[in-house]
């Protein structure tokens, strides 16, 4: 009996720690009840480490536990959640370096000792998936946008519109959270809360989007975008002095005067309602979470009154009005069907079809939109990647034969270069392998044309298939192509045939592999090889057109007379 008692003594301390801490914080001095409910929230997320776990992976853990198959209305235990959140601080455990590990134990205890007292205030052991799902969604870290994107996913139709009755339930849900921190005659659910939110009649995701990230936002709802502003602004530096406590500089949110001409206040002082001198506290002040030097101001004066300062973007990015949720998808609720795990998967297979269809446009050819990924035709694609990597180093290896070759044909040697008949004899037949080494080279480089062709091709059904997949091949510009650089190791000569003859008809694909350095083998290779021949062709054509001059001269002298021939090849 008395280790029972101590027991719950211990649980019940455990459960009033948070609020405890959050007490000894003295929020309660904050004036405005906006930034006091802010900042309480505010407290909470860093106390629990929620602002370390982004959006994503908090709906990625919702997945992982199964809470997509469940309805919204279904009940889960209290050890149920205790084991989701353990999931959660483990996987973000995980995602941490090792020297910025949290204490996962407290971090577990703190954060289930909140939500129970949040929303299971009865003592019934039990929450509802959906009251977990959107306290989780809006304490969490991450973009505001994103957080309300979710949201919308779980309150709206299969056609992309919302429903009424679902986003009272989320208000319903959420404003438990004003009210956990005491700001409940603030903050508290009415039920005109709807109707002043959205006085239309359908919204859809941009609707909402728009009223909920307006400035200012639906009264009910001040303290959520306010909360994410605090995030923003804890670390941002002002070198600014507060005119009321004259720190020199100050931290977070600056407010300055519209009245008060230089009256600056630091958010500690504006938040208790601090002012002196002419100032008054029914003065307008404004709100600054960044610093900006007075040349800036200056520079940007300049640029507004010259028309030159851009037009202001949205708020928030634009979305299509149907109902296509890609980030949803994986975390969809379909309770229309009593298959609901099939629904699932058409879905994502629709969806899958959708985005290789689009690929297709793109590459001008349309890929098939079979989910299940054909793996023998990738394994043949990489067998045709091997076999043609194999080919490239044959194609390298009989170049450095054909230099050896024809460096060693070149060099008469001095013995021959005395002998009239002999040197006449080489001369014709150097002029023969000069013919034969043309032939050869020709080859080769209808033979590089190919494979280049063939990569090419390659190139672009992997680039259909994957989808743009991380693994497909980067593509900046579609049919523009950059000339291939040449490097030559002599001014004076002029080759006959240059590599860039020999890509005519290759696609911009291969050209763009070639000019953005060497980004894998194959491409290093083919370089490589482009290379080694230009720099050949140049040396044969220097040595072939030096043998002609060497051939003609001797024919002149065999004309003119055997002995003075021999003469003039002696002293050469």
């Amino acid at each position: 009996m008395i280790e029972e008692g101590s027991k719950r003594g211990k649980a019940m301390v455990e459960k009033r720690q948070l609020f405890m801490e959050m007490r000894a914080q003295n929020f309660d001095v904050i004036r405005l009840s906006t930034y006091r409910t802010a900042c309480k929230l505010r407290f909470v997320q860093k106390r629990c480490n929620l602002h370390l776990v982004d959006v994503w992976n908090m709906i990625e853990a919702f997945r992982d536990n199964g809470l997509n198959t469940l309805d919204h209305n279904a009940e889960i235990s209290v050890s149920r959640l205790e084991t989701i959140l353990s999931s959660i601080y483990y996987q973000l455990n995980k995602r941490l370096p090792t020297t910025h590990q949290i204490n996962v134990e407290q971090s577990i205890g703190l954060l289930l000792n909140f939500m129970v007292a949040t929303y299971d205030s009865e003592s019934h052991g039990k929450l509802t998936v959906f009251s977990m799902k959107a306290m989780l969604a809006t304490m969490c870290g991450g973009k505001i946008v994103d957080k309300l994107r979710y949201i919308f996913s779980q309150i709206s139709d299969s056609s992309g519109v919302m429903v009424f009755a679902k986003f009272d339930q989320f208000l319903r849900e959420v404003l438990k959270l004003p009210t956990a921190v005491f700001e409940g005659p603030s903050f508290g659910y009415t039920e005109h809360s709807v109707r002043m939110c959205f006085p239309q009649q359908k919204i859809m995701l941009n609707t909402f989007l728009d009223v909920l990230m307006a400035d200012p936002p639906p009264q009910c709802l001040v303290w959520l975008p306010l909360m994410h502003r605090l995030a923003n602004v804890e670390n941002v530096f002002h070198p600014v002095e507060c005119s009321y406590c004259r720190s020199e500089s100050m931290m977070g949110f600056r407010y300055r005067c519209q009245q008060c001409h230089g009256y600056q206040l630091c958010q500690s002082c504006f938040w208790r309602g601090h002012a002196n001198g002419p100032h008054s506290n029914q003065h307008q002040m404004k709100e600054h979470s960044s610093w900006k030097s007075p040349a800036k101001k200056l520079s940007h004066a300049i640029s507004k009154s010259l028309g030159c300062v851009p037009i202001g973007e949205a708020p928030h990015p634009v979305f299509p009005e149907q109902a296509e949720r890609p980030q949803e998808l994986p975390h969809t609720v379909v309770l229309e069907s009593p298959s609901r795990l099939d629904e699932e998967h058409r879905l994502i297979a629709r969806y899958a079809a959708r985005l290789a269809a689009e690929a297709g446009n793109s590459t001008q050819q349309c890929p098939p939109t079979d989910l299940s990924f054909n793996f023998d035709a990738n394994k043949q694609q990489r067998q045709l990647i091997a076999e043609l990597e194999n080919k490239n180093r044959e194609i390298l290896q009989e170049i450095q034969r054909l230099r050896l070759e024809h460096e060693q044909a070149s060099q008469p040697t001095p013995e021959k270069a005395q002998q009239n008949p002999t040197l006449l004899t080489e001369l014709r037949l150097l002029r023969h392998r000069k013919d034969e080494l043309e032939r050869r080279m020709s080859a080769l480089q209808e033979s590089r044309r190919e494979l280049m062709v063939q990569l090419e091709g390659l190139m672009r059904l992997l680039k259909s298939q994957s989808g743009g997949s991380p693994h497909s091949s980067p593509s900046h510009g579609a049919g523009c192509s950059m000339p291939m650089p040449i490097r030559s190791t002599s001014a004076g000569s002029t080759p006959t045939h240059t590599p860039q003859d020999c890509l005519a008809g290759v696609g911009g694909d291969v050209l763009e592999a070639f000019s953005q350095g060497v980004p894998r083998n194959l491409r290093n290779d083919l370089l490589v090889a482009a290379d080694s021949i230009t720099n050949t062709m140049s040396s044969l054509v220097k040595e072939l057109h030096s043998v002609d001059d060497a051939a003609e001269d001797d024919d002149t002298n065999m004309r003119n007379g055997g002995d003075r021939g021999t003469l003039r090849v002696q002293k050469h």
